[in-house]
């Protein structure tokens, strides 16, 4: 099989043998330590399996920890706690769908649509998630209040009630353990997998199976260039470990890939600072303008294809735009509260003084303000229910790469399949590792797509995984 462009392979890569020499062997062997695979591991830990966790870093974080930590989910506890009773998973996936024109794996979408609710249940249920949902706006493309949240809504406070949980647990989670090698048979069957220690020490874990938990190609600058042409010169706004070795390892594998052109941008990465700032405050009546003074798209789209938008401007940058309203909402996120702190936040008590800050024309400016008064849809499709009033307050943001959304692909019980379409004996692939839901396109990203895959894909995974050791055991 072709090489990936980029291709920066593994120390080790792949390793066949009859047999490998572990000293420790485990039920479920996970790669990394993000949120899909610590709910792997809570599942299986749960279904009375035993399993090891292998983390790259110090401390797991991952891609989880950078995002704003909402998972969308029907029908579950949570929501009806709130009032909300009209969901369920036909109307998500239907979502879902709508949002990536038709082009999300059908099989795959219903299974993660199907799980992702009780998955969050058994989450609050066993181990004490108090989830909320966000209920006083709507994220573009869905149609119900879905949007799963643990309190301070940070990906960092989703991180550490994961961690604590699995700690509570006793679920072993090794960190500072990089993987860079996977044993199988002649009949590719997971045997185990090789990883690395700081200080070059290579230890060996034996398995009944894999789980691959562990990446996307968002970190691999060269991948980036040759399949995600367009965010070449991107901000990166996720973790450095995703740096495309799940996809190399099942190349290797002659594993299929799918979807490979999808990932999730975001058009309001605050620029300098390096900060996150919610799109709730363009869904609800914000406007990004760009250096001179005008609105280049329609914000309410999606924030994924904003990003290709934005630095589709001059000097990939444009100003998130809004009043004091507004503010008040913005600030019930903590990611822009860091943000304002940081000292990105400018306060205009005019157009003239917000011409100034952005350093357009005060006269395009406000015409550009005065059509947000039409009650009309703008040229772009929006329609506005207000305008914005003084004070002004505006944010300088850019466009930056968040996650991969194509990967592996797999089976709705998250086996990894071969070229020909059949599964790998007991190799599972979950959230960054794996194909998503968001189609091979920036536009098809729904909100919360990437934690629903690891999610609802960790929760799969682990219950496939008790199968396969259950059957073994059996044997």
């Amino acid at each position: 099989m072709t090489a990936m462009p980029g291709d920066r392979a593994p120390q080790r890569g792949i390793r066949r043998a009859t047999r490998i020499d572990a000293p420790v062997h485990v039920d479920v062997a996970i790669v990394g330590a993000g949120a899909c695979g610590l709910t792997t591991a809570l599942m299986l830990h749960d279904a009375g399996i035993d399993c090891v966790v292998l983390e790259r870093d110090a401390v797991p974080s991952g891609s989880t920890a950078l995002s704003s930590g909402f998972i969308p989910a029907p029908g579950t506890l949570a929501q009806r706690a709130q009032g909300i009773a009209d969901d369920s998973p036909a109307r998500f996936a239907t979502d879902i769908q709508a949002k990536a024109h038709g082009r999300a794996a059908p099989v795959l979408l219903q299974a993660y649509a199907r799980s992702i609710g009780p998955a969050l249940d058994a989450l609050q249920q066993r181990h004490g998630f108090d989830w909320q949902v966000l209920d006083g706006f709507l994220y573009p493309g869905h149609t119900r209040h879905r949007m799963h949240t643990l309190p301070p809504k940070t990906g960092a406070s989703l991180m550490a009630r994961l961690q604590a949980a699995v700690e509570a647990a006793g679920i072993p989670v090794l960190t500072q353990a990089l993987v860079d090698t996977l044993w199988f048979d002649t009949n590719d069957r997971s045997l185990g997998v090789g990883y690395r220690r700081p200080d070059g020490q290579e230890e060996t874990l034996g398995c009944d199976a894999l789980v691959l938990a562990c990446n996307g190609f968002g970190g691999n600058a060269a991948m980036v260039r040759a399949l995600l042409p367009e965010m070449a010169d991107a901000a990166f706004g996720g973790h450095a470990g995703n740096d495309g070795s799940a996809i190399r390892w099942g190349e290797a594998l002659g594993a299929r890939l799918r979807d490979l052109g999808g990932y999730q941008g975001h058009g309001s990465w605050v620029t300098p600072q390096g900060a996150l700032m919610s799109w709730a405050v363009m869904m609800e009546g914000g406007v990004q303008v760009n250096g001179a003074g005008r609105r280049f798209h329609d914000e309410t789209l999606g924030y994924s294809e904003a990003a290709v938008h934005v630095l589709a401007q001059p000097g990939g940058i444009a100003w998130n735009v809004f009043d004091a309203s507004l503010l008040d909402l913005a600030r019930g996120f903590p990611d822009f509260c860091d943000a304002e702190a940081a000292g990105a936040l400018r306060r205009c008590e005019s157009v003239s003084a917000l011409a100034a800050c952005i350093g357009c024309d005060a006269v395009v400016l406000q015409a550009t303000l005065d059509a947000m008064r039409s009650t009309g849809p703008q040229p772009d499709g929006r329609r506005f229910q207000r305008g914005l009033d003084a004070p002004y307050f505006a944010v300088k943001v850019t466009g930056a790469l968040f996650h991969t959304q194509g990967g592996l692909d797999v089976a709705p019980d998250m086996r990894v399949l071969r070229a020909d379409g059949a599964p790998l004996p007991n190799l599972l692939a979950a959230g960054g590792a794996a194909g998503g839901v968001s189609g091979d396109a920036v536009w098809g990203y729904l909100s919360g797509n990437g934690l629903l895959s690891a999610v609802a894909g960790g929760f799969l995974a682990a219950a496939t995984a008790a199968a396969l050791v259950r059957q073994k055991d059996m044997q």
